[in-house]
């Protein structure tokens, strides 16, 4: 699953592929935002983290887990 973290006042976004499921991820930010932290952390599929500050956090968009198909489609 694809997904994009924009920080406010930054010209570029977080994309990342997640393996996680977008209910999960929205628990993680959604508790980091209600109990007041600094941070949250994410992993990608290939293990990297990703700490992601609370206070410029702009959106977060969580990408459907269904890939797109390639080729012809009728």
């Amino acid at each position: 699953m694809d997904i994009r973290i924009g920080i406010a006042n930054s010209p570029r976004e977080i994309s990342f592929e997640s393996a996680e499921t977008p209910a999960d991820v929205e628990k993680v930010v959604a508790d980091a935002l209600d109990g007041g932290k600094s941070y949250f952390t994410l992993k990608d599929t290939k293990g990297k983290v990703f700490l992601v500050p609370t206070a410029g956090l702009a959106y977060v968009e969580v990408g459907s887990e269904e890939r797109g198909r390639v080729g012809f489609v009728s």
